[in-house]
């Protein structure tokens, strides 16, 4: 196990990249009693692109909290890379968060008043990297993402799209082991949906980047290479597609 000021690192290829077991996750009690999940198993390999599915309330959201560590599950086990996740401290989950994981939004979460690569930066920042390391990851991701040229660009300058894709540039550059979507085209039209998940699959492919997304969309959905569906809080169905549908 990690000493409390390192994130764990066990590196057996073999292990499962992510492996919920029995989890559930209740709120409240007597007549306000929730059952967001409940008893899910998942298994998720290093490299894979997941797509997981479900109407309001079915409990995708909380499943994608728990695998972010930003919700604890009530029961059951979280395995990160063969890590007991519950037997974390505080602040190792905050280093698992801010080493291995990206996170991108619906919403981009970008800054409004500060440079493309300013925002790129910041998670770099609270990482305690030299400017001038930091900045050159950030160039790098943005060029990663199709932005370079645009570095100097707020968000009032940029379209839907761009924007999105400086929020993924922001979550590449701490080269995180898997990256988690959050409806990542909920605020775009057809077209730069379809330009952000065709992005996504590309990283996916060409670096092996892990990614889960929650969505409630179809058509992006059919872009990953395995589909969850939760139903009540319960793992619905759990199946294989054919990846990257353009």
């Amino acid at each position: 196990m990690a000493s409390p000021d390192t994130p764990p690192s066990p590196d057996n290829p073999a292990t499962p990249l992510i492996q919920l077991r029995a989890i559930t996750r209740s709120y409240g009690t007597g007549e306000a009693f929730v059952c967001a999940l409940e008893a899910v198993d998942l298994t998720i390999q290093q490299g894979e692109f997941v797509a997981i599915m479900g109407p309001s309330g079915s409990g995708k959201s909380t499943a994608m909290n728990i695998i972010g560590c930003l919700d604890r599950p009530t029961s059951g086990q979280y395995l990160f890379n063969g890590v007991e996740v519950a037997g974390l401290n505080q602040d190792q989950r905050a280093l698992l968060r801010r080493h291995y994981l990206g996170f991108v939004f619906q919403g981009f979460n970008l800054l409004a008043r500060t440079s493309a690569l300013e925002n790129v930066e910041l998670p770099l920042i609270y990482k305690g990297m030299p400017r001038a390391e930091r900045q050159a990851r950030a160039r790098a991701a943005l060029a990663r993402v199709g932005l370079a040229g645009r570095e100097t660009h707020d968000p009032s300058q940029l379209s839907g799209g761009q924007q999105q894709r400086v929020a993924i540039a922001r979550a590449l550059a701490s080269q995180p082991m898997v990256l988690l979507a959050d409806e990542p085209t909920g605020n775009l039209d057809t077209q730069r949906s379809e330009e952000i998940m065709q992005l996504l699959v590309e990283l996916n492919r060409t670096e092996g980047l892990t990614i889960i997304m929650v969505t409630h969309e179809e058509d992006m959905a059919a872009h990953a290479g395995r589909l969850v569906t939760f139903r009540d809080g319960r793992l619905a169905s759990d199946v294989a597609v054919q990846a990257g549908v353009s």
